[in-house]
């Protein structure tokens, strides 16, 4: 399942930027798809935490796990609020020997810290990839995503933009809320290629007889004080 999609989506591109609203899941299917690409490719994959725009749920508090797993792990510490960007970013995205993900922060906001970068990322190399929770309040109509879109996006100065579905409500989601939300998406999206849609693990058999590509994720980004309640 994830081998297919790992192959499928580096068959051309060493360079990620997982973008989206706040909330969409972007932090969580950024680590596992570095996580899956470490696993299945014979290159080093480098991870860049520049989510600047939140306390919790960042991928830099789960930098112990990912870096012992393999994947090299970056992120610059903040002081107070100001908005500092990890070194190395162009050194790696020039690399044609390093994967590259990069983190970005939630909505048109998050997404101008990587502005600076977009000359390096308008290649065949680099693959954007907006992720969509449908069940999210700015996802509830096609107007509502297109003017997301395009305001992160631009915010970002990118043009070439990729689809992802992580419909959830989180970790009580079920399977028939996946092929829900997966419905919802698509009927608001007619003509948009759905590049994977992202699912627990716990999910993923029950999904086996969805048609669109599944990326089976694990929960990593959950503090103790709110797994311990799930």
């Amino acid at each position: 399942m994830n081998e297919n999609i790992v192959k499928k989506i580096t068959e051309k591109s060493k360079n990620f930027v997982i973008i989206g609203e706040a909330g969409s899941g972007k932090t969580e299917v950024s680590l596992n798809l570095a996580l899956e690409i470490h696993r299945l490719k014979d290159k080093p994959v480098h991870f860049f935490d520049m989510d600047q725009t939140k306390p919790l749920f960042r991928a830099r508090d789960s930098s112990g796990f990912v870096s012992r797993e393999g994947v090299i792990f970056h992120y610059q510490k903040q002081f107070m609020d100001a908005p500092i960007v990890a070194a190395g970013v162009i050194e790696r995205l020039r690399d044609p020997e390093s994967v590259v993900i990069l983190d970005i922060g939630g909505g048109a906001f998050g997404s101008h810290m990587i502005g600076q970068f977009a000359g390096f990322l308008g290649g065949e190399d680099t693959k954007v990839i907006y992720l969509i929770n449908p069940y999210r309040p700015w996802s509830g109509s096609r107007e509502d995503i297109k003017e997301t879109v395009a305001r992160t996006a631009g915010a970002a100065h990118l043009e070439k933009i990729s689809v992802a579905a992580n419909p959830n409500y989180g970790a009580d989601t079920t399977a028939e809320d996946v092929l829900r939300g997966i419905e919802n998406l698509q009927k608001m999206l007619p003509d948009a290629k759905i590049e994977f849609v992202c699912v627990r693990k716990e999910l993923a058999k029950a999904l086996e007889e969805c048609r669109l590509p599944l990326l089976a994720i694990d929960l990593n980004t959950i503090p103790e004080w709110l797994n311990s309640n799930v």
